[in-house]
């Protein structure tokens, strides 16, 4: 249960961390914001998000690390939030900015990432 609630928390966390990074693009394409609006209040938008994202990233590794009682290894915690930014940005992008496209080298990425993920939990 400690590791579905850890990877639960990382995917809450990955969300707001994708609209703190690029959520700003998609304002400005729909005019909500200008291509003007000065580059720090922006990042003051996204410092917001990303304090949100800190809320559960920060509980989300701390209770899934084995160290503290959880069910992962650092490097573990490090390969499962990677695959889940990647998944996160991949929707993102997908139904947020609806003219990406995925292509077969995507693909190919993606399967080196659960190669990843399969000699990291290796014994």
């Amino acid at each position: 249960m400690n590791g579905l609630l850890t990877i639960v928390l990382l995917l809450i966390a990955n969300v707001f961390m994708t609209f703190a990074w690029y959520g700003h693009l998609k304002l400005q394409q729909m005019k909500l914001i200008g291509a003007d609006t000065p580059v720090y209040l922006i990042i003051l938008l996204s410092w917001g998000l990303a304090l949100v994202e800190y809320c559960f990233m920060v509980p989300a590794n701390r209770m899934g690390f084995i160290g503290n009682g959880g069910s992962f290894t650092l490097m573990q915690l490090k390969v499962i939030q990677e695959v889940i930014t990647l998944l996160v940005f991949t929707l993102f992008s997908l139904l947020i900015f609806k003219g990406e496209a995925l292509h077969w080298n995507h693909f190919a990425a993606f399967v080196c990432l659960i190669m990843a993920v399969y000699f990291v939990f290796m014994k």
